[in-house]
């Protein structure tokens, strides 16, 4: 079995970054727009956070379970999911207008998108804090012109643009973690396939070992089984040999 795959890895993730983006933008949103004691507010900031964090905690995970992994880019998917309907839900409850997804606004926060993704942090699992604070920042500017907008609709449409980016990449990275699950397992599958395969090595080892025993003889006498046993006197002492189980009646020997 090979060593432990390495986990984390996640700030290189583009769902993890576009995820990051929706976290601080859902942020300056309910700041903004939504009473901060409203339970609606608490709820955006707490499913936008989800979508993030479960990415990354998934990621760690992936060292030690690819069951665990996948279960938690779902509960990521699952918070982002939540996290739409609270923006389509802000936009229909205030009577404004929701972008349709080949709207030109729409296709045009999908076209800012592409950018340079050149970033290096997170190369060896060692986040390097200023720099991915810059990374971050950087890739939240790309947007900033409607996430930091002065009308709420134009933010919640970029963000609700957002999340269907990242959710469109979690589903694709569910169905390659699945694929990688049913035909890999995670490290925790592979160890205890590899528990079985040794038990199933040391029985095959003792099988083996049995068939190479000597079998017991019988008597050429009177043809009964024979037991080992051991000369304790005279000038053959310590000498094995074959004794039948009739003794005394019946004196046969075999030599060893």
């Amino acid at each position: 079995m090979g060593r432990i795959k390495p986990g984390g890895g996640y700030r290189e993730l583009r769902s993890f970054q576009i995820a990051t983006i929706i976290y601080d933008a859902t942020w300056r949103f309910c700041e903004q727009y939504l009473d901060a004691r409203s339970r609606m507010s608490d709820q955006m900031i707490q499913a936008a956070r989800s979508g993030r964090q479960n990415i990354a905690e998934g990621s760690r995970a992936s060292s030690a379970s690819s069951q665990t992994e996948l279960r938690l880019v779902n509960v990521a998917r699952s918070s982002l999911e939540e996290l739409l309907l609270d923006y389509e839900d802000f936009l229909r409850h205030r009577h404004l207008p929701q972008w349709a997804p080949d709207s030109p606004e729409a296709m045009e926060v999908r076209r800012s998108g592409v950018f340079d993704r050149t970033d290096m942090t997170d190369r060896s699992n060692r986040t390097d804090q200023s720099a991915t604070r810059q990374s971050d920042d950087l890739r939240y500017s790309v947007y900033n012109r409607w996430l930091d907008h002065a009308e709420p609709s134009i933010r919640a449409n970029a963000t609700i643009c957002l999340i269907h980016q990242a959710n469109y990449l979690l589903d694709r990275q569910i169905e390659a973690l699945e694929r990688e699950f049913i035909d890999e397992g995670g490290y925790s599958e592979q160890l205890a396939a590899a528990r079985l395969a040794e038990r199933n090595r040391k029985k095959q080892d003792m099988t083996d070992q049995s068939d190479r025993t000597d079998p017991v003889p019988e008597c050429p006498k009177c043809g009964k089984p024979m037991v080992l046993r051991t000369v304790r006197n005279g000038k053959s002492a310590g000498r094995q040999f074959w004794g039948c189980t009739g003794y005394p009646e019946c004196k046969g020997i075999v030599e060893v």
